[in-house]
């Protein structure tokens, strides 16, 4: 690779149990095959190397990935903090890069709590919160494969009496079955959380809780203008806002572009 290729390497690498996502820029990808032995070289744990080959996308949040070296497996085991999680690259979303905000989120339930998880995906946010304390979660996704893969993990990690598994829009769910039931909602979908807050207000006990909602913003528009908005729509939907416990920055998508987590008390 010459000097300027070299400089336009993926510097980020997601290791997902022993499959490596990895992106390449449009001028490299000739050498795909090359990147994706190095990779292999690297990482002695890694049996798979895949390139993302476009954007995450739908309610299901997944990517369509392309194998470019090693054994085209598509399921793995991925470990983060003594659980387990079963997993299928090409049908799930799964980001293991909010291993730091995963835990920020677990350190804060306290033993009997009852939280709803919107957006629950494969479970790595329920089944650590259930690891971790003895708090009862409503774990809610609209894909059948990660509530199949769920219901897994919720085996694998033990945790059948505290997780229950739901497939179905959240929205749906939570105005059918979880009215009033929460001490705490997890809202990790950026792209659509905003439009799912009166389920995420319902959701939470008649004298309130804690969201944690996520979204997207370029890196121009500040923390504070996110706030502003979510609290002007809480209260927009008959809640009164607390107080904002924390807002931060959690990962860099894309160029400019970054998830932001609020924590924000509810009344």
């Amino acid at each position: 690779l010459s000097p300027s290729e070299l400089a336009s390497l993926p510097h980020s690498i997601d290791i997902i149990g022993d499959i490596a996502v990895v992106e390449v820029p449009e001028e490299l990808k000739h050498h795909e095959p090359l990147i994706g032995n190095a990779i292999l070289e690297v990482y002695k744990n890694v049996q798979a190397v895949y390139v993302k080959a476009g954007r995450v996308e739908g309610i299901f949040r997944t990517r369509p990935l392309r194998c470019i070296a090693g054994i085209p497996k598509e399921e793995t085991v991925h470990k983060e903090y003594g659980c387990s999680f079963v997993l299928n690259v090409n049908k799930v979303y799964f980001s293991p890069r909010l291993l730091s905000e995963r835990q920020r989120v677990v350190s804060q339930v306290k033993a009997g709590e009852v939280i709803v998880d919107m957006f629950a995906g494969v479970g790595p946010y329920a089944i650590r919160i259930a690891k971790a304390t003895n708090a009862k979660v409503y774990a809610i996704d609209v894909n059948p494969e990660a509530i199949r893969y769920l219901k897994r993990n919720i085996e694998l990690n033990r945790v059948q009496d505290r997780v229950i598994p739901i497939l179905g829009d959240s929205r749906q769910i939570i105005l059918s079955e979880l009215i009033n039931v929460a001490d705490r909602v997890i809202m990790n979908l950026p792209t659509q959380a905003y439009d799912y807050l009166d389920a995420a207000c319902s959701a939470l006990k008649k004298e309130g809780g804690i969201i944690h909602y996520y979204e997207f913003t370029r890196e121009a528009f500040n923390l504070e203008a996110s706030k502003e908005r979510l609290s002007k729509r809480i209260q927009e939907l008959g809640r009164k806002v607390l107080g904002v416990i924390y807002a931060g920055r959690v990962k860099q998508v894309a160029p400019r572009t970054w998830q932001i987590v609020i924590d924000v008390k509810v009344a």
